[in-house]
């Protein structure tokens, strides 16, 4: 069938308030007479707005390619060339509205229209370039891998294919043209492995060695040097060399034992749960001895499978609570009330304590203090965050100059009477009720009366903590997760005493640390480790009570998370997981599991059989041990429901105790503070799907629940 834009007139009905990219015209004079046509794709917002690439912005860029086709053709230009406005060529897809996709049929009709517009690039008639000038994404990419030739800013921040991490494929030509342009072994860090990791990004030089662009240029000039690249091009008198392209041995050899080493890691990485990665993975292996037109039929076929299911309607909440709701966080009170934070005080020097400090001085570029019982652990502590400045230098994270400047503000001291001026302090000192209490009590006596008091107790009242000050007015939770400069999430918990100003200096102060922040009500275990114990808890219950761990271990696969309980146990540390359910257990001796195994686990100090390397070979036969004399197993089928069941109550409880206030922030938590996949979207999304909310308490958590439409 042959596509016109009428073909998406259904599709176009989502571009209702869409804030389009326009495509601007301008001739450019090259050598001999001729004439370059540069489309600058531009939404008219400030930086604030990248542009996005939405029903109506793809139908007028290719509106502007059939017209630039005629003249062309007329022989008016002797090229195309295409650019993005200040700083950005595009951030992909439009997808504010894409959860209102109604069918698999308008799911299709997306992945066709973004073919059907940028495929016109690679049959102009005359030559194609596409300047990347600045941050590209998704179909930013594939504006430019459909084009002939591309050139690249040295300066550019970002270029990724993020479609896997969002439960998509790119599905506008990348999964055929990538691995065709660059080889199906750098495709595969492109498509797959980068989206996993975080959704790693690359710059600008990373992405030309990789051979994504076939020019690099300093900002300074780059336009200029681009439109001489394509004059050269044109004239004939620049010759493109692609190294990395695919040759025939690689497709004979390389191609197949490289996606079946990439399939084997996903496996043991994060299960076979997820569906966007395997099916890049099929796409990937089929781009080897396919055509173009072939290879792009495949993406639409595959990008409307998953439009229409559950996983990518549980992405985009996902995407949504980390791009909006992440950015405004529900109770945080005005940002101008917030105090000054000058200088920073860490009650501690042990490796958490230097986490905080080395983020506090990195991030805020203020005087940090540490403090401990000793000079010797005060200098282990100074010269272990030292040590990291070094590390970020040598890994050209930080210059020289910055290196400097940050060991300098970094100092140790046993006299507590140093903390005297410091606007902030936080406690890192041993996770106990009576220890924490002694210190901020003998720290109020320094700082001054507004000094904020932080805890970064992960089970502990904060109330109780700071119930024998003076000022319990200023003391805040302020829960990191480990480790502190990777995860993203910080719990700030507000007690029945926390003033506004408190409050608001801790939000601003998550935020000036690039982290996000959820307000949390002093509640035992706040959200994530509210959860995870209650996952953690009935793992043991289930081996305490019979269970083998092989079954255990394989009972919770349909939850898609990121590890198994007996692996997170490790993760965290046994003695510390054990803590967290005898707290749980406390709070809550009805619903939480006390383990005395879980204490013999812990002194025994291992679950798992490890090889040299850290890699699991089974069970360890002292642990198999220590949980045997179980009388009462269950099967992976009961335990799944159990904890479906168990799931859905508890956090049905945490709303309506107000630990937050709504679902959204229980699934952001999740996310950010304990790495449940976006594929997922959370706990809520999931429950609702399986009908454990209906079963447990008769409704749902979202109205009307989060689910495809297949």
């Amino acid at each position: 069938m042959t596509l016109t834009a009428t073909s998406f007139d259904e599709l176009k009905t989502l571009a209702i308030d869409e804030v389009v990219t326009h495509s601007y015209v301008r001739d450019v004079p090259l050598s001999g007479g001729r004439v370059l046509a540069l489309v600058t794709l531009d939404n008219g917002r400030d930086h604030t707005r990248p542009n996005t690439l939405g029903p109506a912005s793809l139908l007028e860029f290719a509106e502007t390619l059939d017209r630039l086709t005629e003249r062309g053709t007329r022989g008016e230009i002797a090229g195309v060339a295409v650019t993005g406005k200040p700083f950005i060529l595009a951030a992909g897809a439009d997808l504010s509205r894409v959860d209102e996709i109604p069918s698999r049929e308008v799911g299709r009709q997306m992945a066709q229209l973004g073919h059907y517009a940028l495929g016109k690039l690679g049959s102009l008639g005359v030559p194609s370039f596409v300047f990347i000038n600045g941050l590209a994404l998704g179909g930013g990419v594939e504006i430019a891998l459909n084009a002939d030739y591309r050139t690249l800013d040295r300066s550019v921040p970002a270029l990724a294919l993020p479609e896997v991490f969002l439960g998509m494929i790119p599905g506008w030509g990348g999964a055929w043209l990538l691995p065709n342009l660059i080889g199906i072994e750098n495709a595969l860090k492109v498509i797959v492995e980068n989206p996993l990791k975080q959704n790693r990004m690359l710059k600008g030089q990373e992405a030309f060695d990789l051979g994504i662009a076939d020019a690099i240029f300093d900002p300074a000039n780059f336009l200029e040097d681009s439109i001489r690249f394509a004059d050269g091009v044109i004239a004939g008198t620049t010759k493109v060399k692609r190294p990395n392209q695919p040759g025939k041995l690689e497709r004979a050899v390389k191609w197949d034992v490289a996606l079946g080493i990439a399939r084997k890691t996903l496996e043991s990485k994060i299960g076979t749960v997820p569906k966007s990665p395997y099916v890049a993975l099929d796409l990937l292996k089929a781009a080897k001895n396919t055509d173009k037109r072939t290879g792009f039929a495949a993406e639409d076929e595959a990008l409307a499978d998953l439009v229409a299911g559950d996983q990518f309607r549980a992405s985009i909440y996902a995407f949504n609570l980390v791009q909006k709701r992440a950015k405004k966080p529900v109770g945080a009170p005005d940002k101008k009330l917030a105090r000054p934070v000058t200088k920073v005080g860490v009650l501690g020097a042990g490796l958490m304590a230097t986490q905080f400090a080395l983020l506090f001085v990195r991030r805020l570029q203020v005087p940090v203090v540490i403090t401990d019982l000793d000079q010797a652990r005060v200098d282990k502590g100074v010269a272990a965050i030292h040590g990291e400045i070094d590390t970020l230098l040598g890994k050209g994270r930080i210059s020289q100059d910055e290196a400097n400047r940050l060991r300098a503000l970094v100092t140790g001291t046993t006299d507590k009477a140093d903390f005297a001026d410091c606007d902030w302090v936080i406690e890192a000192v041993f996770e106990e009720l009576g220890v924490k209490q002694d210190v901020f009590a003998e720290i109020e006596g320094i700082v001054s009366p507004e000094t904020i008091l932080a805890t970064n107790t992960s089970s502990l009242s904060v109330e109780q903590i700071g119930a024998k000050l003076q000022h319990p007015e200023r003391v805040v939770g302020f829960h990191f997760f480990n480790p502190v400069a990777v995860m993203p999430l910080i719990e700030v918990v507000r007690t029945p005493a926390t003033n506004d100003e408190t409050l608001s200096t801790a939000m601003v102060t998550a935020a000036n640390l690039k982290k996000n922040a959820v307000i949390t009500k002093d509640s035992p275990g706040f959200v994530v480790n509210r959860i995870l114990a209650k996952l953690l808890g009935e793992a043991m219950h289930a081996v305490d009570t019979g269970t083998p761990f092989e079954v255990m271990n394989r009972a919770l696969t349909p939850l898609g998370q990121p590890m198994t309980p007996f692996e997170l146990l490790e993760l965290v540390g046994l003695k510390v997981g054990a803590h967290v359910l005898d707290t749980h257990h406390a709070a809550f001796p009805d619903r939480f599991f006390q383990s005395e195994n879980l204490h013999r686990l812990a002194e025994h100090g291992r679950i798992f059989d490890r090889d040299a390397k850290g890699k699991i070979k089974g069970f360890d036969k002292k642990a198999v041990e220590i949980v045997s004399g179980g009388t009462s197993p269950m099967t992976a089928e009961q335990i799944l429901r159990r904890v479906e069941d168990g799931l859905a109550d508890e956090i049905h409880r945490m709303l309506e105790e107000g630990v937050v206030g709504a679902p959204e922030d229980i699934d952001l938590c999740l996310i950010l503070g304990a790495g449940w996949p976006f594929h997922m979207g959370g706990a809520t999304p999931y429950l609702d799907r399986v009908g454990a909310s209906e079963r447990v308490f008769g409704r749902t958590f979202h109205n009307p629940p989060i689910r495809g439409v297949a």
